[in-house]
């Protein structure tokens, strides 16, 4: 069996590789961060990056097959050879420059990128004894890492990966370790974007002074506001200020600059109020969420919260209030990711929307909440499943790819199981006249290798805050039954 090289057989190899520069910093690259993240070589900025030979050959094994994984695997190797194109074996050992992160459309800022790419450029002594058993991958590269530290003690030696077994290994033989943050949006969940905000009791005393008011072609009272708390606040975010009935002024951004923004009086929802396709919202998170599935001017909405706060009654029955009750949009088109719960239960026979239905459970559960009716007989029930399968279409993530979506009404459920990358796909999908509903629950993330903080839910809320035709809604309080809130609640 082949042993992995030893610190002595790398060493002596390294002293060309890394110019002595000790502001810089050393970063050794695992497999895994390169095929999660392919753009994760130009993230790194003044710093150096190191890939050891191991690697490569873990990217060609990966590379086949039509994966997430494989094609970014691919991508990676793409990078690679745009990198050493037109360069001898010299430069190379000299370092590759990083181009600027702009170039490769990773949504950098164009800084040039003063660190290098360096590779383990000869082969190892496979005859000295090892310092770790066994021929494994992670083995090499930890030696790898090891002899970097011992040739360049002035620089921080960092091992960035994303396998956890790897990052204690490393801890215990001493070298420094790493997550990969930079898909990360938020270091705490708790920042996150909630899309309301509760005033202060003496709101009006500190920002009414200058305030103008009129009422807008709806009827609705606005208000032109200045004060301490503008700067704070973004485009279609709800505020409130607190009433122990939750029936107190409701507002929503509808402009702002440096000095002021611009209010207005929200509709309300509740019940003995205008209904939604015969429901009204039970709580204050859901009158606002409703205000933006209905607004006409939105265009993308996310919606999250826990179990039983209503995102999917919510989603369907502004939907229907819109293709049935008013032909604003053709059809309604619900999809989500097929992760299951547990084992898979195997092969679905039938077609896109056959194989589809077992995963739109949460479609036909609250279909049946908004069609009951205590006097409605067996045919009229029937007719109106009839006509509602009609303009509810259930489509397959899978088979996304190149469409466009015209004066459609898309609902994405359970989109916290989706990556960043297939949440771009997804939304570029929709063309005019179309809107975009991701509803999710972010602590029920079934996808391996995604958390909280790198879901592509997670990605759009804090990506599109603030735009002038995107909204988001955390709902706060389950309304599915007693049980269902105290469960959320202590479990």
């Amino acid at each position: 069996m082949k042993q992995p090289p030893s610190i002595a057989a790398v060493a002596p190899l390294r002293a060309r590789a890394v110019a002595p520069d000790v502001k810089k910093k050393i970063f050794v690259l695992d497999t895994n961060v390169l095929m999660h993240d392919p753009a994760s070589l130009f993230r790194f900025e003044e710093h150096d990056l190191f890939i050891p030979m191991v690697v490569l050959e873990e990217l060609d094994a990966a590379k086949k097959g039509t994966s997430e994984v494989a094609r970014n695997a691919r991508q990676v190797s793409r990078f690679l050879e745009e990198m050493m194109r037109d360069k001898d074996h010299a430069q190379i050992e000299k370092g590759l420059p990083l181009p600027a992160p702009s170039s490769r459309g990773n949504g950098g800022h164009g800084a040039p990128a003063s660190g290098r790419l360096y590779f383990q450029t000869r082969p190892p002594d496979a005859s000295l004894p090892p310092l770790l058993p066994g021929s494994k991958p992670d083995h090499s590269i930890l030696i790898t890492a090891l002899a970097l530290q011992s040739e360049h003690p002035g620089r921080r030696v960092t091992l960035v990966s994303k396998d956890i077994n790897l990052r204690i290994k490393a801890a215990i033989v001493g070298v420094h370790t790493e997550d990969y943050y930079n898909d990360q949006v938020l270091e705490d969940l708790d920042l996150l974007y909630t899309g309301h905000v509760q005033l202060p009791a003496d709101f009006w005393q500190t920002h009414g002074d200058k305030m103008e008011s009129w009422q807008d072609e709806r009827g609705r009272a606005c208000y032109r506001v200045s004060g301490p708390l503008v700067k704070d606040w973004y485009v279609n975010e709800y505020l409130y200020l607190p009433d122990e009935a939750e029936r107190g002024l409701e507002l929503r951004v509808l402009a702002k600059d440096e000095r002021s923004a611009t209010l207005q009086v929200i509709r309300d929802y509740r019940a003995g109020k205008t209904p939604v396709w015969g429901i009204h919202a039970k709580n204050r998170e859901q009158n606002f969420a409703l205000n933006l599935l209905l607004d006409p001017e939105i265009d993308f909405v996310t919606l999250l919260g826990a179990a039983g706060t209503g995102k999917t009654l919510l989603a369907l029955a502004a939907g229907l209030a819109q293709t049935l009750d008013e032909p604003r949009y053709r059809e309604i088109i619900m999809t989500r990711v097929t992760v299951p719960l547990g084992e898979d239960i195997g092969f679905l026979p039938g077609t896109e929307e056959e194989k589809m239905t077992p995963w739109m459970g949460a479609l036909m559960d609250n279909l049946e909440v908004l069609t009951q009716t205590s006097n409605a007989g067996d045919w009229e029930r029937a007719a109106t499943n009839d006509l509602l399968s009609k303009r509810i279409k259930i489509r397959s993530l899978n088979f996304m790819r190149g469409r466009t979506f015209l004066n459609r009404y898309i609902i994405i459920d359970e989109a916290q199981n989706l990556t960043p990358k297939q949440m771009k796909t997804l939304i570029t999908r929709c063309g005019p006249g179309s809107k975009m509903i991701c509803i999710g629950n972010l602590s029920q993330i079934d996808t391996p290798y995604l958390s909280e903080t790198t879901s592509g839910l997670t990605y759009v809320v804090d990506r599109f805050r603030g735009w002038p035709h995107g909204g988001h809604v955390t709902l706060a309080r389950g309304e599915r039954s007693r049980l269902a809130a105290y469960a959320s609640d202590i479990l």
